[in-house]
């Protein structure tokens, strides 16, 4: 074979291989340039950054505070008895309309109960969860407060104080907690909270039935 040809084909090889390991590079590396952009308005556009001045405002602060009473849309939370437990200023006895209490909602509240309640409250709700037992042993075995802290007995949801509370109460403790217990707004959606409060009605119901509270047909020899 000539050598016109094969330094052709060498010549040829290497810049079909250049593309790829120029773009290899490019892609493994970040580049402290600016990238470079046909249209300059992306770079140049007007623009103020963070927490720099602007004389346009008499504060002279370039970002505006939210004006008052600024609802997103879709947070209004109108429906108080949906998103707070309470219906004409009194805790609601009832679950929303939007959401009634059936299996479906009950099955689900317990996976989200097993998730985020039972590991103080225990799973029967007794208030026997894990946390709550080592750190109960913690605070036994311990000479005063453990790193400067003390620990407050979950309370069993099967209490008397607990067991008359409405279903808005219990859900309203669930979102924004009380005393020592946090609230759960933040991480647990408000369907998902009343599905808690759902399970909650059960347990307490499966721990505190009377034999009445048994249909005749499935009282067996009782």
């Amino acid at each position: 074979m000539p050598r016109i040809i094969v330094y052709t084909l060498l010549i040829l090889t290497l810049l079909a291989i250049l593309p790829p390991v120029v773009i290899a590079q490019v892609r493994s590396k970040p580049n402290p340039n600016l990238p470079i952009n046909l249209i300059q308005d992306m770079d140049l556009q007007a623009k103020f950054k963070a927490q720099s001045m602007n004389d346009l405002f008499s504060d002279g602060r370039s970002q505006r505070v939210q004006v008052a009473g600024t609802i997103a849309r879709g947070e209004a939370a109108l429906d108080t008895h949906f998103n707070q437990g309470v219906v004409d200023g009194q805790w609601a006895s009832s679950f929303p309309e939007r959401l009634p209490a059936n299996m479906e909602l009950m099955k689900r509240g317990e996976g989200r109960f097993n998730i985020y309640c039972s590991p103080c409250h225990g799973y029967s709700g007794g208030g026997n969860g894990a946390v709550n037992q080592r750190a109960l042993e913690l605070v036994a075995n311990a000479d005063g407060p453990v790193n400067g802290t003390v620990w407050v007995a979950a309370k069993s949801l099967h209490d008397a104080t607990i067991t008359i509370q409405p279903v808005g109460q219990l859900f309203n403790t669930v979102t924004y907690g009380i005393r020592n217990m946090a609230g759960y707004q933040s991480q647990i959606p408000v369907e998902d909270r009343w599905a808690i409060v759902a399970y909650v009605k059960a347990l307490q119901r499966s721990q505190d039935a009377a034999l009445n509270d048994v249909p005749t047909d499935k009282r067996g020899g009782l």
